[in-house]
């Protein structure tokens, strides 16, 4: 038994290593209610050829053995990465179908080169659509975002948001979800900085420790 018990979290390791093999399939355009998007993206990668889908894969292994030493069941939107997809409608219906009590989304930047830090996205109000989930998501938005800065020494991104909050009405799996969500934005590929540290295990390892830290912190807070 561990403080998360009976707590269900879904982790999206964003991207999957066979979309670019596969444009017929990911190019594909899904609603997402304020627009029409692919169904899924390829990412990017770091100068030195680190792909985004690689990084979001590990980050969610890491963290999901981290949530499960905690006690909390942890459902994965993919169960590989050398698969397509899944859609990002898909991939919001995961956690909106089991009604879990928090979703991630783990993602890496492809700003500019002397853009630099970390950002989380979180969903902003569309009306009829994601009402309740809005309030609790800032809140799981701004746990995650103060523990990510303390453990992994990361600032906040100097080049989108706000102290490291990016309110966004045209994600997919914001605006779709129905639990929940926020999407991290680990650092920025394109920064040299950012990018030696992404590329580091043990890094990687602080990364899902401090997202996994965040998300204790939102799932063992009392009810309001």
């Amino acid at each position: 038994m561990g403080v998360l018990s009976g707590k269900v979290v879904v982790i999206d390791p964003g991207h999957n290593g066979g979309n670019a093999e596969h444009p017929e399939i990911v190019n594909k355009k899904v609603d997402v209610i304020t627009k029409k998007k692919p169904c899924d993206t390829t990412g990017t990668e770091t100068d030195d050829g680190y792909a985004e889908h690689a990084f979001n894969w590990d980050v969610a292994q890491r963290l999901t053995e981290a949530l499960e030493s905690q006690g909390a069941e942890v459902v994965l939107t993919r169960d590989g990465d050398d698969g397509v997809g899944p859609c990002i409608t898909d991939r919001a219906a995961t956690a909106n179908d089991i009604d879990a009590d928090a979703a991630v989304s783990i993602h890496a930047d492809g700003g500019s080169s002397d853009g630099h830090g970390f950002h989380i996205m979180e969903p902003v109000r569309i009306k009829g659509h994601n009402d309740k989930v809005v309030k609790p998501s800032h809140k799981l938005a701004v746990a995650i975002r103060d523990a990510y800065e303390e453990g992994t020494g990361l600032p906040p991104a100097d080049y989108i948001g706000e102290d490291g909050l990016n309110p966004r009405d045209d994600m997919g799996g914001l605006n779709l979800t129905t639990v929940p969500k926020v999407m991290v934005e680990c650092g920025n590929m394109r920064h040299s900085g950012d990018a030696e540290k992404l590329s580091d295990g043990d890094f990687r390892q602080r990364i899902a420790d401090s997202i996994a830290t965040g998300l204790t912190t939102y799932l063992a807070a009392p009810a309001v």
